[in-house]
């Protein structure tokens, strides 16, 4: 046998649930890190005592996680498609959408960067920065925007490096990238005293290295797939089928952000709303722990579901599904448990203002009710993405957010209040998670029809 089609042969031949566990964790260790990455900015320039550097990285961060969502775009679509090809036994297919991803990473990423760096001093108004934060928030984007191929290089192949069940170098290089930016960031920013600067410079060298580890994983030979350039093709509905399941994920990160937005600017209309926002923050992190959870075992599971879904094998598929789902819920019931319990010491690290560690506590455990639910949504999100399923999985995205949240929002919010605003979260979550079930079973049941 190729050594080149080992892992992927192991789809078919190993228990399911060594397949999932042993794609699952590598995908959450990376998601762990990529949480520790997003705060480790923040917290080295904290250190500088200079809150308006807090805030210059506060502005940037929505313009640099446009970057981050390209990535998934190409990421999330192109690993639906390359699973479902290799399950298919179309290796070239799979070559070739490979390398469309790869380029069209490339291309998108350098027009977006020469864009925002025509436009930088009105995009960072845009932002919101102005007076003594609009130089320093210009400063750190004209260095981050440079690497902005780089991270969606790096983002994009995390994903599609599982599709041939290489589970571990897909971890390998998210952690590189990641823990060298956490090794420069203290050095840049404190023992340089680059500040901002520092910050960018670290962000840009981390991502460099992550996207040339992938690279060169490819440039190697020890992948059944290709970035050669001379595989490149939009045909065959490669282009259509990236994009039509890539987008439903990149839409999913836009309304995350602007419903977190929308409860901020509710939250900040009672007396004391900077410290109820504060709090709600806090609890937004600790809920992005339970969310990253369910990225990391839905994205790690996603190419064997696809490959199962190519191959026309319909019991390994739901066989896969039913233990993957499950481990989820105990994965993430765990989790959400020891946040609940431990509510007080973790809103802790982060807050001290008397109101907004009240408020921290009181939310997190309101949203840990049903915390543990958002991973298995997430799951049965990705399930449909291995399947090809763009439009409803997009649907239940936009059915979580816009149909279900906002009302729920504003209806709670005027039955109780404060509290009302946040236990909107938790029927949220209740109800989405029986629409994306009832979705996943309707496409399940259309494909055995």
């Amino acid at each position: 046998m190729n050594s080149k089609s080992i892992s992927i042969e192991s789809f078919n031949s190993d228990p399911i649930s060594k397949i999932v566990i042993k794609n699952s964790i590598p995908a959450l260790v990376a998601m762990m890190m990529v949480m520790v990455y997003n705060i480790a900015d923040t917290f080295f320039l904290g250190l500088t005592h200079n809150d308006l550097q807090v805030t210059a990285v506060s502005f940037a961060t929505p313009l640099f996680m446009i970057f981050m969502s390209l990535g998934t775009l190409f990421g999330v679509g192109g690993t639906s498609v390359i699973s479902r090809a290799l399950g298919e036994g179309k290796v070239d297919r799979a070559k070739k959408a490979c390398s469309f991803c790869m380029w069209s990473c490339v291309a998108v990423g350098a027009f977006f960067m020469i864009l925002l760096w025509i436009f930088l001093e009105d995009v960072t108004k845009m932002l919101g920065a102005s007076g003594a934060s609009l130089k320093l928030t210009e400063d750190y984007l004209r260095i981050v925007i440079g690497c902005g191929i780089f991270s969606m290089i790096s983002n994009c192949f995390s994903s599609i490096v599982r599709t041939e069940g290489e589970s571990m170098k897909a971890m390998t290089g998210t952690l590189i990238g990641n823990l060298l930016n956490l090794i420069l960031d203290p050095i840049f920013i404190l023992g340089f005293k680059w500040g901002v600067v520092g910050a960018a410079v670290a962000t840009v060298i981390g991502n460099a290295v992550a996207a040339g580890y992938y690279i060169m994983y490819y440039l190697k030979g020890k992948s059944v797939l290709s970035i050669s350039l001379k595989h490149f093709s939009m045909k065959d509905k490669i282009l259509t089928g990236v994009l039509s399941v890539g987008i439903s994920a990149s839409i999913a990160n836009l309304l995350s952000s602007v419903t977190s937005i929308f409860v901020n600017s509710q939250l900040s209309g009672y007396d004391g709303g900077d410290m109820l926002v504060a709090g709600y923050g806090v609890t937004a992190k600790i809920i992005m722990l339970v969310t990253l959870i369910g990225i990391g075992i839905g994205s790690g599971v996603q190419p064997f579901l696809g490959y199962c879904y190519g191959a026309k094998n319909k019991a390994r598929f739901t066989a896969g599904f039913r233990f993957t789902f499950f481990f989820g819920i105990i994965f993430c019931l765990v989790i959400s448990g020891l946040c609940f319990l431990f509510a007080g010491p973790i809103v802790k690290i982060f807050l001290t203002d008397f109101t907004a560690f009240g408020s921290g506590i009181h939310f997190t455990r309101i949203l840990m009710t049903t915390g543990w639910l958002i991973g298995p949504f997430i799951i049965c999100q990705n399930a449909l993405q291995a399947m090809g399923a763009a439009t409803p999985a997009l649907l239940s995205t936009v059915i979580r957010q816009a149909v279900i949240f906002v009302p729920a929002v504003l209806i709670m919010k005027a039955l109780i209040g404060v509290d009302g605003l946040i236990w909107a979260q938790p029927i949220t979550d209740v109800l989405s998670l029986i629409i994306v079930l009832l979705m996943l079973r309707s496409k399940i049941r259309r494909i055995e029809s």
